[in-house]
């Protein structure tokens, strides 16, 4: 169960082998390419055993969905809702902004939130309100004027309140590939979206990176993933809490130990043992074991390096200096400096988001925020004066490229009186 492993063989067993199935999600797409909304309710009763004449979520579903949740989980929902808006706030681009470069020309460029977006909600194994409050949050921000929630039913309760606090517009009862075909290629009920965030599983994973023709995507999402680098300082029982509140996610989430302590693997294996022994989701506790291990690394350097290679989805830093072992981390999908910096508050209500990139993808992608809902155009305001100092270096290439047209462009506004 809790074993030493070596880098290499930890980053390719939480690899997701999207190609092994491919072939059924193409499948799906194509289903409800063509048949639409017939064909979501023929997939819905497939996959998930629901027998539904309508995917459509109405007012009437949200309103009892609030009688059904305690007015404690409705206010912490409200909280979280608050504290996720106000980081989000922070990251908000200006809507334009513009710099005289030089006498004439004016460079700058205009932020525009997108038209309409939509975002994928999972179920199944737990309610998850707090993704539908990440997910959506940061586009509402943004100022994106449609939202819309898909999510396999039946939806909990608690996942409805959470989106009608976040402000969704529309919500549908489909989940998996159908679901991601759906934003992306329109039914009759379900407009099609300009991009589809979410996490998902494999089969919702490889709709999404199928679709990248049609509509773009946050970033590829799989099982959940933690990192834990620790020394001497550590606390072998927060260690073992984190890698397990990880773990009970999914069978195939994923948790490494790196740390520069030799000691500490076994005094973490003691409290792992107990811990799962203890657990309500003790199962698949078990199972996501088989993807658990640790290294021990025989510098704080080297453990650096090995957290950057790993490019994990969370990174916790529980070691005597974290702001100074931050500065050497280049790779991470979201950092926790110290012991008491839970990786489950940044799950829930400190205010990051935890939509993050999984298996290596943190080395090119970031995080869920407000900018991945706007688009971004350069905007350039140039005078006769600023023509007249770029007008001969723009001249010059273009001709050296044999584009005369373009340095005539130029040329004919020098020469004009």
């Amino acid at each position: 169960m809790w074993k030493a492993v070596s880098l290499g063989d930890w980053m390719e067993n939480r690899v997701s082998e999207l190609s092994s199935v491919r072939p059924v999600v193409e499948e799906i797409i194509e289903r409800v390419r063509n048949g639409g909304d017939q064909a979501l309710l023929e997939l819905t009763r497939q996959f998930d055993g629901v027998d539904t004449e309508s995917l459509i979520v109405g007012e009437e579903e949200v309103e009892a969905a609030y009688h059904a949740v305690s007015d404690q989980v409705i206010a912490s929902l409200i909280e979280a809702d608050a504290r996720i808006s106000r980081f989000h706030e922070l990251q908000k681009p200006r809507e334009l902004w513009l710099e005289e470069v030089e006498p004439g020309v004016v460079l700058g460029v205009r932020t525009t939130p997108l038209d309409r977006i939509g975002a994928y909600i999972p179920g199944g194994r737990a309610a998850y309100a707090s993704t539908a409050l990440m997910c959506t949050i940061p586009a509402r921000v943004a100022g994106v004027r449609s939202i819309c929630c898909c999510s396999p039913p039946p939806i909990s309760p608690m996942t409805l309140v959470a989106m009608d606090i976040a402000g969704v517009d529309e919500v549908y009862a489909v989940g998996g590939a159908q679901a991601i075909a759906a934003m992306a290629l329109g039914t009759e009920s379900i407009s099609p979206v300009q991009k589809i965030v979410g996490p998902g599983n494999i089969y919702v994973t490889a709709a999404k990176m199928l679709l990248r023709d049609r509509t773009e995507i946050d970033f590829p999402a799989g099982p959940s993933e933690i990192v834990v680098l620790a020394d001497d300082t550590a606390r072998p029982e927060f260690i073992a809490a984190d890698i397990l509140a990880q773990a009970e996610h999914d069978p195939r989430a994923a948790s490494l130990l790196v740390t520069t302590d030799p000691g500490l693997p076994g005094q973490v294996a003691v409290h792992l043992e107990s811990g799962i022994r203890d657990a309500e989701r003790g199962e698949i506790l078990r199972k996501a074991m088989g993807n658990t291990g640790y290294l021990v690394a025989s510098s704080m350097d080297e453990a650096i390096g090995c957290v950057n290679r790993a490019a994990p989805e969370h990174l916790s830093l529980q070691v005597a200096d974290p702001m100074g072992v931050l500065r050497g981390i280049r790779n991470a999908g979201a950092v926790f400096l110290g012991s008491y910096s839970v990786v489950a508050c940044g799950d829930y209500a400190s205010g990051t988001n935890h939509v993050l990139p999984t298996a290596g993808y943190a080395r090119a992608h970031s995080g869920l925020d407000v900018q991945h809902f706007c688009t971004r155009s350069t905007v350039q305001l140039i005078s006769r004066e600023g023509l007249e100092r770029l007008g001969e270096t723009v001249e010059t290439i273009a001709e050296a490229e044999g584009l005369t047209a373009h340095a005539r462009s130029v040329r004919v506004r020098r020469e004009s009186s």
